[in-house]
C-alpha cells in the first residue's frame, strides 16, 4: 500500500507508471505464442479462416480473442 495513495473520498490512486509497466507485461507475455502453437494456427486459418474461436478451442489457455490480435499483429496485410 506504499505505493497507493488515499483520497478523503477513500479511493485508491494506483501509480500509473507501476500499472501500465504490469499491463504491458501481461500483453506481451499473452502474444507470445511457441512454435506449435503457431503452426496450429496457420494450419487451422487455412482449413476455417478467421473462425478465431474454433481455432483457440484447439489451443489450451488460449482465447478467441488472443488468436485473432496474434494473427492481426503477425500475419495481417495493411494495404
Amino acid at each position: 500500500m506504499a505505493d497507493s495513495q488515499h483520497s478523503s473520498s477513500g479511493k485508491t490512486y494506483v501509480n500509473s507508471q507501476e500499472f501500465s509497466s504490469e499491463e504491458e507485461t501481461s500483453e506481451e507475455s499473452k502474444l507470445k505464442f511457441s512454435e506449435d502453437e503457431e503452426t496450429l494456427i496457420i494450419r487451422m486459418f487455412n482449413l476455417v479462416g478467421e473462425r478465431w474461436a474454433i481455432i483457440a478451442g484447439r489451443i489450451p489457455g488460449r482465447t478467441a480473442e488472443e488468436i485473432e490480435e496474434y494473427w492481426n499483429t503477425r500475419y495481417s496485410t495493411s494495404e
